[in-house]
């Protein structure tokens, strides 16, 4: 079967073949069809799969066949893609600006992290599809520099990542402005029971794609598990990379901190390496992203919701420096590799603390995985297991306020006409009078610890801030 055969416009056809792509994969020949007949769809599929190009095709023809929807004599959007991180939502824009270019449909994108001011400016113009991150959106929402009473087609990607990281609400809110009469795409990896729940009051009478089983691994991607002791883990994976001569490597570590240390702890080995997670700048991320991808830099340490978005064609290794607490992650992050048909390698260094998540792993992806002793590094069989850090539960979402004036917040919510007083996902602070971020030499941004008063804010909890360093995380990650 061919994009052809899906009944593609020649515009997008030709947009295909200048990039290389031929024959569709599984959820573009299941999905492309049911969104061109204008069907709610309920999508799950893994990583790698092609699943972008699922919903952009058909979105972008749509849009450019079919009168608007909503007649308005103002400029309004009618399409938005919600992503969770800023670096998926770059690349699902990007993918829709490659498939789009010889039609006259405007689109961009908006997130945290970077200046609002020339996201509203852009927004006074014509534009038919946004993608965007939901704290961001709704921070110009509150700014009323966007309509969203022109929305024809909502699409929400990776829908189970931004449950996880507690953009519930903020989504309700979003939902709550957009028109009643639209078509609602939802894309997840998984059809997890909480995705289920969610689609039944989003969907209205959806088709459902399902590409893949549940929680599996690519079959193209060799899996191996390296034993080591804690304390060796990084001395292992330096020679891995360097005997191994491994150019190009992703590597995953559960904490912000622990993805600098070991960025910092392999460049000083004379391996390049640089880490990606929220606490960097945007501007630091982008040029850690672009030297990895140009293979200016050898090594690329991230976070696993940093690493949502990271598109690299034959990416050939992933590490698990350190295994995440949620199986299903396994799958996402062995999934940078391998991807489009292609071959890769991921390897996971275990330690004794991480008996239990590995047996959890193994279990969730119904796989034994090859043990590989590297001599010198023999596991100490007297080693007793320490605790891990638990994930930080996720605090309870605050109360709805009521919109008022096309969905405004509050004053009490933090909103400011400059943007600030936001975490950079637009996350609402409860800290507005504190000083700007400030960015280091190596892209960390911090905060002033004082107020506008010159009293010390971080030592001590804000009211009603319960939890929040677990949400705060995944926002800026």
């Amino acid at each position: 079967m061919s994009f052809a055969d899906l009944g593609l416009m020649p515009e997008l056809l030709r947009a295909l073949t200048a990039v290389g792509y031929t024959t569709p994969t599984p959820i573009q020949r299941e999905a492309i069809p049911l969104v061109l007949s204008g069907r709610d769809l309920l999508a799950a599929a893994q990583t790698g799969t092609g699943k972008t190009a699922g919903f952009t095709l058909p979105l972008l023809q749509r849009l450019a066949t079919t009168p608007v929807l909503h007649p308005s004599n103002k400029h309004r959007i009618r399409a938005l893609v919600l992503t969770p991180t800023r670096e998926l939502a770059s690349q699902v824009e990007a993918s829709v600006k490659e498939y789009g270019q010889d039609l006259k449909l405007s689109s961009m994108v908006i997130f945290g992290g970077v200046n609002i001011n020339p996201q509203r400016d852009r927004l006074q113009r014509k534009l038919d599809i946004l993608v965007a991150t939901p704290g961001r959106l709704l921070d110009h929402v509150g700014q009323g520099s966007i309509d969203l009473g022109g929305v024809e087609i909502l699409v929400l990607d990776e829908a189970d990542r931004m449950l996880d990281m507690g953009f519930i609400r903020d989504i309700k809110r979003i939902l709550a402005l957009l028109p009643s009469q639209r078509q609602n795409l939802l894309f997840s990896a998984t059809f997890a029971p909480e995705i289920k729940t969610f689609a039944q009051n989003l969907l209205d009478n959806p088709a459902k794609v399902e590409v893949a089983p549940q929680v599996t691994t690519a079959e193209r991607v060799e899996q191996r598990i390296y034993p080591v002791d804690r304390d060796a883990k990084k001395a292992l994976l330096t020679q891995l990379i360097t005997d191994g001569n491994w150019n190009q490597v992703l590597v995953f570590t559960r904490t912000k901190h622990g993805a600098n240390r070991l960025a910092e702890g392999l460049d000083a080995d004379g391996i390049p390496a640089m880490a990606i997670h929220g606490n960097k700048s945007q501007a630091a991320r982008e040029r850690a992203l672009s030297q990895f991808k140009a293979g200016k830099l050898r090594v690329l340490v991230a976070t696993d919701i940093a690493a949502r978005g990271i598109d690299i064609d034959a990416l050939p290794h992933v590490v698990n420096y350190e295994l995440p607490n949620v199986p299903e992650d396994y799958v996402h992050r062995i999934g940078r590799t391998g991807r489009a048909g292609a071959g890769g390698i991921a390897v996971s260094l275990v330690c004794i603390d991480e008996h239990k998540l590995l047996s959890d792993i193994e279990r969730t992806i119904r796989q034994k995985l090859e043990r590989v002793i590297v001599p010198g590094f023999e596991p100490d069989p007297n080693a007793r297991p320490e605790p891990l850090r638990k994930p930080q539960a996720a605090r309870q979402p605050r109360r709805d306020i009521p919109a008022r004036n096309h969905g405004s917040p509050s004053r009490s919510e933090g909103a400011r006409s400059t943007g600030t007083g936001r975490t950079n996902e637009g996350r609402p602070s409860n800290q507005a009078n504190r000083s700007p971020n400030r960015v280091d030499a190596n892209g960390n941004v911090s905060r002033d610890n004082r107020d506008n008063r010159g009293n010390t804010t971080a030592s001590r909890p804000q009211p009603g801030n319960r939890g929040s360093r677990r949400r705060t995380e995944g926002y800026n990650a």
